[in-house]
């Protein structure tokens, strides 16, 4: 077998391959042969049927799976033989297909970049460092609080942070407008969740009362026909609910499954998911300074087959998201062209990394990891065996403990300076990168 490569660019190669004519006719004979023995042809019995008719009959198609299988297994020869590591599937361009003649075709691919990962001591790094404080659990009771206030009649005027219950009819110059109309439709004062001077404009009213109020849709509001326009809502209010907030008692309480222990149980209960949330959220900020300080420290060519590949992925988990109202090839391909390429590069980086730096997962970490994922069950122990069953879910921890490895491994190396925040801003939302990471 005859190989040549080119190197069209930094990761595309062109190899030409040529295989002997011999190759292929010992191929198509044998598979005739195994076609013989089975072959059902009119006048001869089975297994009987001369080889003339076999090849008039079977040869073509023959031919063809023959060059088929062997394009597939010559390419895999011929890159073991030239030690090229292929990314993607090559793009084949026959220039010999002729019978009795040497098979010649042309493999067009990218291949992985060959690099050292390096710049590891200039990467800086900001550590943030939190607890949570018995304050911050009073806030998070509070906020649990405000997301189960119940609303009550009450026999007053509206005021801010009421609740609403009206009917209404929208116009502008003097006629209905579609989706300008509704009936019982609750509204919190305050909330701005109305066109801006809507909620305002009900303040002060009572229950049975009818109001005219002329708010204006915004400049930049979604449906263009409306934007900027003043409108005439002719409003009545039909009730008024005052906001009550649930006491802090055992009735609460079960709302979140816990019916024993009281207050300080439901404290104690509290304190671990918010600990838990923090934790989380300081590995994952921690966590994305490390991949933009690898990504800015070591600029490396991406095969573009990669990226495709982690686009159409992206693009095929976003339609999941949508509840699969549209396909994947409907979403541009350039929505998630950027997050693809990072991905794709943080991948190559930290597996070289992996690689530079004989970086093996702790099983004992991999335990851990899956006995902190199972804690959150009632049967932690069922959840443990079953991970230990399925291989590839246990992979994918596998996976998770060595970037958590490779996080270190950056850290012992780069300049980190801790700093003390609050609770609150360290549980705040990482950037973008943070996610993409």
């Amino acid at each position: 077998m005859q190989v040549s490569v080119e190197n069209t660019s930094a990761l595309e190669r062109r190899m030409t391959v040529g295989v002997p004519a011999d190759r292929i006719e010992a191929e198509v004979t044998k598979r005739l042969q195994r076609t013989a023995r089975q072959a059902k042809v009119p006048g001869f019995r089975p297994g009987k049927v001369p080889m003339n008719i076999i090849r008039q009959r079977y040869e073509a198609d023959a031919r063809q799976d023959v060059l088929g299988e062997v394009i597939q297994t010559s390419f895999y020869e011929a890159v073991v033989a030239e030690k090229l590591n292929p990314a993607g599937q090559p793009a084949i361009e026959p220039k010999v297909f002729e019978k009795d003649q040497d098979l010649q075709y042309v493999a067009t691919f990218e291949v992985y970049p060959e690099f050292e990962v390096s710049g590891l001591e200039n990467i800086e790094i900001e550590r943030l460092q939190a607890e949570v404080a018995d304050s911050d659990i009073d806030n998070m009771l509070d906020i649990l609080r405000k997301q189960n206030t119940r609303y009550v009649k009450v026999e007053r005027a509206a005021a801010k942070d009421d609740q609403v219950n009206i009917d209404f009819v929208g116009r502008i110059d003097g006629e209905v407008f579609a989706g300008g109309s509704a009936e019982g439709v609750p509204v919190i004062l305050g909330s701005g969740n109305m066109i801006p001077g809507f909620e305002e404009a009900l303040e002060g009213a009572n229950a049975g009362e009818e109001r005219v109020i002329t708010p204006t849709f915004p400049e930049n509001y979604q449906n263009a026909e409306l934007a900027g326009k003043q409108a005439e809502f002719t409003v009545k209010i039909n009730a008024v609910e005052e906001p009550t907030m649930p006491e802090l008692d055992e009735q609460f309480f079960t709302l979140f499954g816990m019916n024993e222990g009281g207050l300080e149980g439901f404290r104690t209960e509290v304190r671990k998911n918010m600990e838990r949330e923090l934790k989380q959220a300081l590995t994952g900020k921690l966590k994305a300074q490390v991949m933009d300080g690898l990504l800015a420290q070591n600029e490396i060519e991406v095969p573009k087959a990669l990226i495709e590949n982690e686009n159409w992925r992206l693009r095929s988990q976003a339609v999941q998201q949508f509840g699969g109202q549209m396909k994947a090839d409907q979403l541009p391909a350039d929505m998630f062209s950027e997050q693809a390429k990072r991905r794709v590069s943080l991948g190559l980086l930290i597996a070289q990394l992996v690689k530079q730096l004989d970086i093996k997962a702790d099983e004992d970490r991999v335990r851990s990891s899956v006995e902190e994922m199972a804690s959150a069950y009632q049967e932690p122990q069922q959840v443990i065996d079953w991970y230990y069953k399925n291989e590839r879910q246990l992979e994918d921890v596998r996976a998770l403990v060595l970037e958590e490895q490779v996080v270190e491994a950056v850290l012992a190396k780069a300049k980190v300076t801790d700093t003390q925040v609050a609770y609150e801003d360290a549980v705040k939302p990482a950037a973008v990168t943070a996610e993409e990471a």
